[in-house]
């Protein structure tokens, strides 16, 4: 089909010359001479493309473009004026207009300018399936060659790449042979871990960055420098969130590291998030300060003492700094803690917990609405941007990218959007996650989790003599043989944390700095 031209000019009958070689080019042209007939005629017909002067009597080019885009704002305009003036550059800064031309202009020029709008987004389309399918056998090779730890943290960073690159393409096919691919290598991934994560945590092999070892050593020697450092930790924050709101973070500071780390097993804030701010693992935390461990059978919330849990790591490595800790729950607190920025700029770090994105997973889950608002993965990170564009948070990051400050933001896990259930039968003392599973009375098939019979192999507290952990893989969940397909209905499609995938355990640190 052929892209459609308006082009508006009191002055139309000039420019013939350039409608009849857009034609030529196979474009339709609608030409009219003035401001108020493109918005009648925008009302009949909306065209791919409006070629708008700037100079008309009447209601003027400005005036034109202002009600295009109340109207009709996703709409591309370019302004075709007689001198780049200020305002022009302005707005096209500003995104009210795509772009500008001066005249005279020149066929190459507006042919450029017409051919990218009107068809960028195609060729964009086709240079990315393009790119994929050459990249495609080369990913294959790597998934398939026996990644190390850190090799498998490069693979994340590279899927997540082709995930946003390909996530808006209309060829569906593409997209699942993408998906298939991640797949694979969150199969072989699990089987990485299960082989190694014992061995990373008794020593016998060498680890990589994990929970209980982020802020010894990503995180402390940021202390050494004379600036105040604000650690900002975003609850159930996946790597591919942090790459789709990074962008806008940006627009503020620079980051200067961006890395993955493993989150700790289960990936759940009583495990993962204690372990990293006590720098220890969980049953090194249950047995060194059993006042500030929560079971999970015993009342109280799992993650009440994360402030007293750091300034026990603080203590143990000799660093006596004043610092502080807030959680925010709701955004009246995360502007009030913007207020306090001036206050907090006298503390040597400060540590600030968000927890909308662990929200979000729940209100998914429990929710019609959010459930079609975040109904796959674009659709998480949509909302996810959508929520950074307007939080308390990006206030804060545009408060301190004005002061001489470093930024560590992180998380304590991720999430996976979970799809094929797992039989499981346990008695009322089994826990309720998901993901993962610890009790006395656990009835499964080993071949559907990976299971640890003895909890110290992994370092997590024994709840009962006889009691273990079984863990989902990939995209599993758990289900009770009662209710089954209720409950599978139910849960499936949604975003859930706790037990063993790439979602879930490689997580994003990156440490941001202002521009200035």
């Amino acid at each position: 089909m052929k892209a459609h031209i308006l082009w508006v000019d009191d002055e139309i009958d000039l420019l013939k010359p350039y409608m009849l070689f857009l034609e030529e080019k196979d474009y339709r042209v609608t030409p009219l001479c003035s401001g108020a007939d493109a918005l009648d005629a925008l009302q009949a017909e909306l065209p791919d493309l409006v070629l708008l002067d700037e100079q008309m009597p009447g209601l003027t080019g400005l005036d034109t473009l202002r009600e295009i885009k109340r109207q009709w704002p996703s709409l591309p305009v370019v302004m075709v004026t007689k001198s780049e003036e200020e305002h022009v550059m302005e707005d096209a800064l500003g995104g009210k207009i795509s772009d500008y031309l001066v005249k005279p202009v020149s066929t190459g020029q507006l042919l450029l300018t017409v051919k990218r709008l009107t068809e960028g987004r195609q060729l964009r389309q086709e240079h990315s399936m393009a790119d994929y399918q050459r990249h495609f056998r080369e990913l294959a090779m790597q998934i398939d060659s026996g990644l190390d730890a850190e090799g498998w943290c490069e693979m994340m960073r590279q899927l997540v790449r082709w995930d946003l690159e390909l996530a808006g393409l209309d060829d569906s096919g593409v997209h699942e042979i993408f998906l298939a691919q991640r797949r694979d290598a969150n199969r072989l991934f699990c089987r990485h871990m299960e082989r190694y994560y014992r061995r990373w945590l008794d020593g016998s092999e060498e680890k990589p960055l994990m929970s209980h070892t982020l802020l010894r050593e990503r995180l402390f020697p940021l202390l050494k420098e004379e600036r105040p450092v604000f650690l900002i930790v975003i609850d159930n924050f996946r790597y591919d969130q942090w790459k789709a709101v990074q962008p806008m973070l940006e627009q503020y500071m620079r980051v200067e590291r961006d890395e993955v780390y493993y989150a700790l097993l289960p990936t759940t804030t009583q495990f993962a998030r204690n372990a990293m701010f006590a720098g220890l693992l969980p049953a090194e935390i249950e047995r060194k300060y059993p006042q500030y461990w929560v079971n999970e059978d015993e009342e109280g919330h799992k993650n009440q003492f994360e402030s007293e849990l750091l300034g026990e790591n603080l203590r143990r490595h000799g660093i006596g700094i004043k610092h502080s800790y807030s959680k925010v729950l709701n955004a009246q607190f995360g502007m009030k803690l913007v207020e306090r920025v001036p206050e907090l700029m006298q503390n040597r770090l400060n540590v600030v917990v968000y927890n909308f994105i662990d929200m979000l997973s729940h209100a998914r889950t429990d929710s019609n609405i959010v459930r079609e608002l975040a109904a796959d993965e674009p659709g998480y990170r949509s909302v996810t941007q959508s929520w950074m564009e307007h939080s308390p948070l990006l206030a804060l990051i545009k408060a301190l990218a004005e002061r001489d400050v470093t930024v560590m933001l992180t998380t304590d896990h991720g999430s996976v959007r979970v799809e094929r259930p797992v039989r499981v039968k346990g008695d009322r003392d089994v826990s309720v996650n998901l993901r993962y599973k610890q009790g006395r009375l656990l009835d499964y098939r080993a071949d559907d989790v990976y299971e640890e019979k003895n909890p110290e192999n992994i370092f997590l507290p024994r709840r009962h003599v006889t009691g273990g952990y079984i863990f989902c893989r990939e995209n599993d969940f758990f289900a009770y043989p009662n209710n089954y397909n209720q409950y599978v209905q139910y849960y499936t499609g949604t975003f859930q944390h706790g037990g063993l995938s790439m979602e879930e355990v490689l997580v994003p640190v990156a440490v941001l700095r202002p521009k200035n």
